[in-house]
């Protein structure tokens, strides 16, 4: 088998077109490989070590969270990713610990949360993209709470969210007041839940 056969297996083993510089070399391969094939248009660039072929349907969520494996989806694209919005997200929101650092971070369409080590891990579940790919978010309670603590999220988006998880049969109450008190948003959810309960 060819070093072109080898990665044309490992791209069309790959379910969504997605190809990192770790597995061609864990391969065997070298590197030039995918520049031939950017070269000739089977795979495009999209991040360092990151490349798609190009007749893959391109799912933005999950290639940004393959780039950036630290970021955690929430606010308001994890109200989304939810269900609980129905506005799809102009910029995505990603939370990643504070001091993490890329420079490439300003070239994307993300808005950067920043938390301390102890909240970073809090509440992360994983969801499918709207193509289907695994994603890490923001559990709803989570959410709720980053929206309610923030600003910058649009008051009929937070309204809206509040009052379908108000009727929701999934809420977990309890669980929400833990995170609203390790988050430091207790009076806020208690006077919306006040308020529609």
């Amino acid at each position: 088998m060819t070093d072109r056969e080898r990665i044309k297996t490992l791209l069309n083993a790959s379910p969504n077109g997605t190809i990192t510089t770790e597995q061609v070399t864990s391969a065997g391969l070298h590197r030039s490989i995918l520049q031939e094939l950017v070269d000739s248009g089977v795979i495009y660039r999209f991040g360092r070590g990151l490349y798609v072929r190009t007749d893959a349907w391109e799912d933005d969520f999950y290639l940004l969270q393959l780039r950036y494996g630290r970021g955690i989806y929430s606010h308001d694209t994890a109200l989304y990713l939810h269900g609980y919005s129905d506005r799809t997200p102009a910029q995505y929101t990603m939370t990643f610990p504070k001091g993490y650092n890329s420079r490439s971070l300003k070239e994307e369409n993300i808005l950067v949360k920043r938390v301390v080590a102890e909240n970073y891990s809090l509440g992360v579940m994983e969801l499918p993209s709207p193509c289907g790919n695994p994603l890490q978010v923001y559990d709803l309670e989570r959410t709720i709470c980053d929206i309610l603590r923030g600003s910058g999220s649009d008051i009929q988006i937070v309204s809206t969210a509040m009052k379908k998880y108000a009727v929701s049969k999934e809420k977990d109450i309890y669980k929400l007041m833990k995170y609203a008190e390790q988050l430091r948003v207790k009076p806020k959810v208690l006077r919306y839940m006040e308020i529609l309960l």
